[in-house]
């Protein structure tokens, strides 16, 4: 018998109206969404359901909103007993991995997204910065064009999602010039992504250090399920760790190819992505196709998912 991960998705997958269906059916799961809005001083389900996509595009919205959805969306999945051997989740998501694992209280988690949102966006100002996703190149080329672009700016690998999708970020001009240069080394397709901030590059350096003090004001417990990190592609080794592993998670990329590897090296054979939409799931079939993906974010999905594992 394999092993099961639940993963948790990151910036980008937000729509409004996601886990509507799961809490209509499921007062636990509308039960987070009322202690998100507690802890964060105004009624985040009314934003998530009945809002518009500008409000929630906003990243001090976007991040704790996600993290509500993919936690009230686990719910019906601890309610059935179904518990895994692993976690981990892309950027923000991996928030709600340490939700599920124990390592933090849910009310923690959001206020710190929603102070992490804050500080991401305020770290550069709009306009000054931008993420392209590049198309069919390794990671070495892709590291070669950021370097020939640098004397336009800053430009870094930000995510390595699956082979051949790595997203760069950093100053705009850098990385349009980054960006015609993977072109001119193959890549298929350089894709400017709907961001308000560069994300995961030395940039959000002002961001990690104010998230840093408030990480330190939050209490860390040891993990009851391994966590595996963006920053490394690593298991989280203990709670001492945690900090530091989200502290540097900001202005570092995500190693999310090197996250499913991990999981399938340690025996993981099925991946159940848990919120909004189903990017990871297509991440981690195009790292490993002869494992299952699953995915939670609304009633057929759950009973599907629930048919599968039972």
């Amino acid at each position: 018998m394999g092993k099961i991960a639940f993963i948790f998705p990151g910036q980008g997958s937000q729509y409004v109206g996601m886990a509507k269906e799961i809490c209509d059916h499921f007062p636990e799961a509308a039960e987070i969404f009322h202690e998100a809005s507690e802890a964060l001083g105004f009624d985040i389900g009314k934003m998530v359901f009945d809002g518009d996509e500008e409000t929630l595009k906003i990243t001090e919205n976007t991040q704790p909103a996600i993290v509500t959805v993919s936690i009230a969306c686990l719910q019906p999945l601890l309610i059935e007993g179904i518990q895994a051997d692993f976690t981990a989740g892309l950027s923000l998501g991996e928030y709600a991995a340490h939700v599920y694992s124990g390592t933090f209280l849910f009310r923690d988690a959001v206020r710190l997204l929603k102070l992490r949102g804050r500080f991401m966006q305020e770290a550069v100002p709009v306009g000054v910065g931008s993420m392209v996703a590049i198309i069919g190149l390794s990671r070495e080329q892709v590291l070669d064009a950021c370097a020939m672009a640098k004397d336009e700016g800053v430009v870094e690998p930000a995510n390595f999602n699956c082979p051949g999708q790595i997203v760069i970020s950093g100053e705009a001009k850098a990385v349009e010039k980054a960006a015609a240069i993977a072109v001119e080394l193959g890549a298929k397709r350089a894709v400017p992504l709907a961001v308000s901030a560069p994300f995961h590059c030395s940039l959000m350096a002002p961001a990690a250090e104010k998230l840093k003090a408030e990480l330190e004001k939050v209490q860390i417990n040891e993990m009851k399920v391994p966590v595996v990190a963006n920053v490394n592609g690593e298991v989280v080794p203990s709670a001492e760790y945690v900090r530091e592993s989200l502290y540097k998670q900001v202005s570092n990329p995500v190693l999310w190819e090197d996250c499913v590897r991990t999981m399938v090296g340690n025996g993981v054979d099925t991946f159940v992505e848990i919120g909004p939409g189903k990017v990871l799931s297509g991440f981690v079939k195009k790292i490993d196709k002869n494992v299952r993906t699953l995915n939670v974010e609304d009633m057929s999905s759950l009973e599907n998912t629930l048919r599968e594992l039972r």
